[in-house]
């Protein structure tokens, strides 16, 4: 894996596992509103994202070979 998509994913992995440690307390409606409108949406970008930074990282990869 590309080391900023690893990076990506790391950092979302642990904002993910903060995420549910937090909502072992808090469990009323407003903290899932929250899961629903910012982190569900961060979670798919997050995994769209890292797809693209994959596939930028093998075009570049063909193009640097192309070059040589």
């Amino acid at each position: 894996m590309n080391p900023i998509a690893s990076r990506l994913n790391g950092v979302t992995k642990d904002l993910y596992l903060q995420w549910h440690q937090t909502r072992d307390t808090w469990r009323d409606a407003k903290a899932e509103e929250f899961d629903q409108k910012y982190l569900q949406e961060l979670w798919t970008t997050v995994d769209k994202t890292i797809g693209v930074i994959e596939q930028l990282d093998q075009l570049l990869s063909r193009i640097k070979k192309d070059c040589d």
